[in-house]
């Protein structure tokens, strides 16, 4: 019923948000007359219209009504033409030629300065020119033409033409001939009509769905693997996607956005690809061109440090300097007087990999020297202490628990983790304003990944649709980070 009710709200909303609120400029003009001036029946006394017959061969008399029937006003500016030229309106007449014009009834005496001290009235041959005056919503005047034919007496002269340009206006700012007219336009009815039938459509669809599930429901098993990072979002919109669809199951492997793309690149050398589903933060290697890229998301990921070490922005040279370890207390950078120790992701890891491209400028982190994330091992060489771990929620429970530690993850698995801090890079903080406009670094763009492509009714490709358009962009969003199609810059999303 709420689907229903939605379906008749938001394209009434839709309309006079188009038509009322956002307002489009439009300019139209009617042909209230176009007669002879010859007295064809000899009327007694034509007073001065017996003068139009010497030495007019045929004359004519063209009343035009030129107004602004949009939704908004028109300045002077909004004419398509050269700055320089004065005129913004050409009213040709075909085979006739102008012996005299006026401009009469304007409905807003401030445009008469507009057709004042050259301001572009003028006639050329079969032509009137008109100056760009500026109208407010819902004002006219009117052109009083006198004409004559150019080749000879005719039963009918072909209609005026009238040629302008508005720069944003409805199709495509060309000046349209309107008619009077009464009562409700045809084609409003018919939207209206049709409006309503998908109203009911939907609603009878809808609740011949089963158990409320949507149209785009698939059934099947699809095992889920990669970015450990991105698991929580993959879960939590896999269980919203089967408690719709109950046909549906999943399970899932998240074991690295590196091994996971191996094992999905292997299933599909092996024919057993079907089923099998693979999230990555960043793009594929080289070397696995069987796979195929889907941006999902617009993924954030941020620096934490354990509270102890009493920093909460660093700048990008001060991080490059502390992974080289030429930076080893944070006394060193305004904080505590703590040794600093660094917990990464292990090689493979998409979210490693991010922040090495991201922030470090391509540059390798150096290997680990320590096992307990304190000390480092015996026999390894001075230096900060540096450990490594299989995933997102490793790292941020070993930065929790390790006095000095600094490590990275992605931001919604960091937050709201009490003894972690989020870092700042170079002030600025880990925001999807801040990353879509360059200022924030650490970003990547979460792919979902499949092997050769998969059938548009199964379960992989509905769960990758579900992600991008339904409830799961839903997910992404309340996890810190954004569907692609929702950036300002979309363009950041695609695969290079």
């Amino acid at each position: 019923m709420a689907l229903a009710t939605l379906g008749v709200v938001v394209p009434g909303i839709a309309a006079f948000y188009e038509f009322v609120v956002k307002g489009r400029k439009r300019l139209g003009y009617r042909v209230q007359m176009d007669t002879t001036a010859t007295n064809v029946v000899e009327t007694d006394d034509p007073g001065v219209f017996d003068q139009l017959r010497e030495p007019l061969i045929d004359p004519t008399l063209v009343l035009l009504r030129i107004e602004n029937n949009g939704q908004t006003h028109i300045d002077e500016d909004d004419y398509a033409v050269l700055h320089d030229k004065k005129a913004g309106v050409t009213i040709s007449f075909p085979d006739r030629k102008v012996v005299g014009m006026v401009v009469t009834e304007l409905s807003d005496d401030g445009m008469r300065s507009s057709f004042e001290d050259g301001g572009g009235l003028a006639v050329q041959g079969s032509r009137i020119l008109l100056p760009k005056v500026p109208m407010n919503r819902g004002a006219h005047y009117k052109v009083l033409a006198a004409l004559d034919t150019m080749n000879g007496k005719m039963d009918q002269y072909p209609p005026p033409k009238v040629a302008c340009t508005i720069k944003g206006g409805v199709t495509g700012g060309k000046i349209q001939e309107t008619k009077s007219r009464t009562g409700t336009p045809k084609r409003v009815i018919a939207l209206i009509v049709f409006l309503v039938a998908i109203v009911v459509a939907q609603l009878v669809v809808f609740t011949q769905s089963n158990n409320g599930a949507p149209l785009d429901c698939a059934r099947g098993r699809l095992n889920i693997t990669g970015s450990t990072a991105f698991a929580p979002i993959a879960r939590e919109a896999a269980k919203s996607y089967q408690d719709l669809c109950p046909d549906a199951t999943f399970s899932f492997d998240m074991r690295g956005s590196g091994e996971g793309l191996q094992f999905l690149d292997q299933a599909g050398r092996d024919g057993k690809a079907d089923g099998q589903l693979a999230f990555s933060d960043g793009e594929k290697p080289d070397d696995m061109p069987g796979l195929l890229p889907r941006p999902i998301a617009f993924f954030l990921f941020t620096l934490v440090v354990n509270k102890d070490a009493g920093v909460a922005d660093l700048t990008g040279e001060q991080i490059k300097q502390i992974y080289q370890g030429k930076i080893s207390n944070w006394h060193e950078v305004g904080g505590n007087d703590l040794a600093i120790r660094l917990i990464s992701r292990n090689p493979g890891s998409g979210t490693r990999n991010a922040f090495q491209r991201r922030v470090l400028g391509g540059v390798r982190e150096p290997g680990t020297n320590s096992d307990d994330c304190r000390n480092r091992d015996p026999g390894s060489p001075p230096g900060v202490v540096r450990c490594a771990r299989d995933s997102t929620d490793a790292v941020l429970r070993a930065a929790e628990s390790t006095p000095g530690a600094m490590g990275y993850s992605e931001l919604g698995a960091a937050t709201d983790r009490t003894g972690l801090t989020a870092i700042r890079i170079d002030g600025h903080p880990a925001t999807v304003d801040e990353a879509d406009h360059g200022a924030y670094p650490f970003w990547e763009t979460e792919f979902g990944y499949t092997a050769g492509e998969p059938a548009a009714n199964s379960l992989a490709a509905s769960f990758l649709r579900y992600l991008t358009n339904q409830v799961g962009a839903d997910i992404i969003r309340s996890h810190g980070d954004r569907p692609c199609a929702e950036l300002a810059n979309p363009q950041l999303c695609r695969p290079t």
